[in-house]
C-alpha cells in the first residue's frame, strides 16, 4: 500500500523534481563558486531533500484523489471510522502521520529546535493552511488530518532529537564533515535502491 502510494506520487512529480533539481542545483553551485562559500555535501543534500519533499507534499494535497472521502469537521470521527490495518486506515491515518514526519524533521534540523511547542505550532499552521486551501478549491477539509499531521510533525521532531543525540555522543574522530557526508550518501543510496526495487517489480 505504501509502495504504491509513494510511487504513484513520484510517477506524477518526477518531471517537476528533475527541473527544480537542475535549476536550484545550478544556481547553488554558481553561488558557491562566485562567493567562495564552503561546499558541504550533506547540508546541500538536506536542503535539496526538503525542496523535493515540499514538491511531493504539494502534489499530494492538490491532486491526490479524494473521491473516497468527504469533509469532516468533527475531531476523531474519521480516524476511528476505518477498520484497523485496512486500506483506508493506512491511507488516511498512517498516511497523514507519515506525510508530516519529514516536515517535522527538516524544520527541526534547519532551525535547530530544542522545544516541541515550536514544531507543534508550525505543523498546525501549515496543516490548517493545507486543509483550508483544499476546501476552497473544492476538495475536502478534514480536521482529523490536521491532528494527524501535527502528530506526524512531532514524530519528525523527536526523530531529529534522536539523531542529534546520537550525533552528540559520537566519538570525536567521527564528528567531522566526511563522516556526515558518508552517512547521508548511504541513506540516499538506500532510497534510490528502494525506488529501483519497486520499479523493477513493476508496481508502476
Amino acid at each position: 500500500m505504501i509502495d504504491i502510494t509513494v510511487f504513484n506520487i513520484l510517477k506524477n512529480v518526477w518531471p517537476m523534481i528533475l527541473i527544480f533539481t537542475v535549476i536550484l542545483s545550478s544556481l547553488r553551485i554558481v553561488d558557491l563558486i562566485m562567493h567562495k562559500k564552503t561546499f558541504i555535501l550533506y547540508e546541500e543534500l538536506m536542503m535539496l531533500g526538503f525542496i523535493i519533499y515540499v514538491l511531493c507534499l504539494f502534489h499530494v494535497v492538490s491532486f491526490q484523489d479524494v473521491s473516497w472521502s468527504s469533509s469532516n469537521f468533527i475531531p476523531f470521527r474519521e480516524m476511528f471510522r476505518y477498520p484497523l490495518f485496512s486500506t483506508l486506515f493506512f491511507r488516511n491515518v498512517i498516511g497523514n502521520l507519515l506525510m508530516f514526519m519529514p516536515y517535522g524533521f527538516f524544520i527541526s534540523y534547519f532551525l535547530k529546535l530544542n522545544r516541541q511547542n515550536i514544531i507543534f505550532f508550525l505543523s498546525l499552521l501549515v496543516s490548517c493552511t493545507i486543509e483550508f486551501t483544499q476546501y476552497l478549491i473544492g476538495r475536502v477539509f478534514d480536521v482529523d488530518d490536521i491532528l494527524l499531521n501535527i502528530i506526524g510533525g512531532l514524530f519528525g521532531y523527536y526523530l531529529y532529537r534522536m539523531v542529534r543525540y546520537c550525533k552528540d555522543h559520537l566519538p570525536i574522530f567521527l564528528k567531522n564533515t566526511i563522516f556526515y557526508n558518508i552517512v547521508v550518501i548511504i541513506i540516499l543510496m538506500c532510497i534510490v535502491g528502494y525506488i529501483y526495487r519497486i520499479l523493477e517489480v513493476g508496481i508502476i
